[in-house]
């Protein structure tokens, strides 16, 4: 397989590749071992409430997108993959309830910076992020309706 080839297998509904592979070696070898460590992380974010999962599964795609088509076409194949990332991988869009729990994970983040460090510019840019960060996942990344249950 030559070093352009798209990594995306047959059975999705991309119509254009994302991602190829690495040219570089060591990018790839690093890329492999961000994949299993965000890998990793996202394990604990299912069993942890505070910690958020899909954050780091879309690292984990990207990483082993670039970094071997074989571990790539193995994640796309797991229960987590198809949990998590298979609707927002299809469609472009994502469940509100997964949108707020991603935005509010960050927010806690950026606010113990914001705390921590009492750098103007610092915080005038946390702040910029911040509001980069809600315009985006609410103008650029779709919302899906939550499945409602049957009515009685």
């Amino acid at each position: 397989m030559d070093k352009t080839t798209s990594v995306f297998p047959q059975e999705t509904t991309h119509q254009q590749p994302r991602h190829t592979l690495s040219k570089n070696p060591l990018a790839k070898a690093a890329y492999f071992c961000l994949a299993f460590f965000t890998l990793g992380l996202a394990l604990l974010g299912v069993v942890l409430p505070l910690l958020p999962t899909t954050p780091f599964l879309l690292i984990t795609l990207f990483a082993f997108a670039k970094s071997s088509e074989r571990f790539y076409r193995w994640f796309i194949r797991t229960w987590l993959y198809k949990r998590f990332l298979k609707t927002y991988a299809e469609t472009g869009a994502m469940k509100k309830k997964h949108k707020w729990r991603i935005l509010l994970f960050v927010d806690l983040m950026l606010l113990i910076t914001f705390i921590r460090f009492d750098i103007l510019w610092m915080r005038i840019l946390i702040i910029v992020l911040a509001l980069i960060k809600y315009w985006y996942f609410f103008t650029q990344i779709g919302t899906l309706e939550e499945e409602k249950g049957p009515q009685i």
